[in-house]
């Protein structure tokens, strides 16, 4: 059967999510505790498989559709205004589990996980940040050392972990080797986030959400057959995984309010009895969010004629991230300066696409949220602009010989 064209797929997807809103979206989710979300969550993911928009892109084989990456950006764009609770499988299917699918070892394992993740009966998550490294993956210090039986045994500590308290599985780097350089002593592995020596604690964030986590790992067994990839090929496995995210629909406005919404609060906010929309200050803030949108929406629309084209988005991606979320938080203080005290009445069950303090208090965890704005000013800066790296003093030194 023929990939159906992209505006044919479109229709679909919205009357699908125009039938499912009743029962699944952010009325249906106002008021829900985690608990009662996370299963409104499941049902609503098993529900997508059921209509053939769970695993748009992933092979058939393990459950998917087999379409092209701008499918599943189509949908995900016509999805996101419903506020459908996705959120729970985000990273469990935009990334772990693709990488599964890549490199896991036992394909029985892999399709049974794969079908199990799609319906919604599993989640994974993703070990990456720890506590000394920060956003940098290379610098991570959980070490795995293999015993007389070729098994590996995991100790160390992993941070800011996605729903790792809801997850079955997770996809983790760890360190392997360190008498050779930072970035070659790593290696991949899937594992049983309720193996014994795993704890979870979650992490309540400013917002009052916990769904990020810190993950210590005792002496975790991890046999070799949950290795990804060869030994020592951590950081290439890594780097696979986050250019997933490529993937991934954008939102020029940093997933926060819409502009048009700004607009109608000027309108009705007053500056020394006048309305606020008059004031040029506030009229500059607006034209000047609305050009940098259309530019990131530039920028994504070219990224999108690539999919379509079977070729992979460059590094400008990273433009999108770094700005958009800038641009919301900026937008939200001053959403929240115009309207003085009441600006600072908080919702705890507000999205924050909707509501412009939800939206202002939860930007920095989105600033630092896949990539911190250094690391993305360094992507743009060597990537994009081709300018030189910055001195790296550890650049070729082994792992163990860096000052800690």
């Amino acid at each position: 059967m023929s990939d159906p064209d992209i505006e044919t797929w479109r229709q679909e997807a919205r009357a699908w999510l125009e039938g499912m809103a009743g029962e699944f979206g952010k009325t249906a989710r106002r008021g829900l505790s985690e608990a009662e979300d996370l299963a409104l969550a499941r049902r609503y993911q098993h529900a997508k498989f059921d209509a053939g928009f769970a695993g748009i892109t992933l092979p058939p084989e393990f459950g998917g559709r087999g379409l092209s990456p701008l499918h599943k950006v189509a949908f995900e764009v016509e999805e996101m205004p419903f506020g459908m609770p996705t959120a729970y499988y985000g990273v469990s299917l935009g990334m772990p589990v693709p990488i599964l699918i890549r490199y896991g070892q036992d394909r029985d394992f892999v399709r049974e996980r794969c079908l199990a993740a799609l319906k919604g009966e599993e989640i994974w998550c993703q070990l990456f940040s720890e506590p000394s490294g920060g956003s940098d993956l290379a610098g991570l210090r959980t070490r795995a050392v293999r015993d007389d039986n070729g098994d590996w045994i995991v100790t160390g500590q992993k941070l800011w972990t996605t729903y790792a308290q809801h997850s079955d599985y997770g996809e983790i780097i760890v360190r392997t080797d360190p008498t050779v350089a930072k970035h070659k002593g790593l290696t991949a592995f899937w594992i049983d986030m309720r193996a014994p020596g795993v704890t979870v604690r979650p992490i309540k964030l400013a917002g009052g959400a916990s769904d990020v986590n810190e993950v210590f790992l005792d002496e975790v067994r991890l046999s070799d057959s949950q290795r990804l990839g060869a030994v020592g090929e951590g950081f290439r496995v890594a780097i696979d995984t986050l250019m997933i995210e490529r993937y991934s629909a954008g939102d020029s406005g940093g997933f926060g309010p819409r502009l048009e919404t700004f607009v109608e609060l000027a309108r009705e906010a007053t500056i020394n009895g006048r309305p606020a929309l008059e004031d040029g200050r506030i009229r500059s803030a607006i034209a000047r969010s609305y050009a940098l949108r259309s530019g990131l929406d530039t920028i994504r629309e070219q990224a999108m004629q690539l999919m379509a084209a079977r070729m992979e988005p460059g590094p400008e991606g990273s433009l999108g991230k770094l700005f958009s979320v800038r641009s919301r938080q900026k937008l939200s203080e001053l959403a929240m300066d115009l309207q003085g005290a009441l600006g600072l009445a908080f919702d705890p069950h507000a999205l924050p696409t909707e509501d412009w303090v939800t939206s202002w208090i939860n930007a920095p965890t989105g600033r630092i949220a896949g990539g911190a704005d250094e690391m993305l000013l360094n992507t743009i800066a060597e990537k994009v602009l081709g300018l030189p790296q910055d001195h790296r003093p550890d650049k070729g030194v082994p792992f163990n010989a860096i000052p800690a």
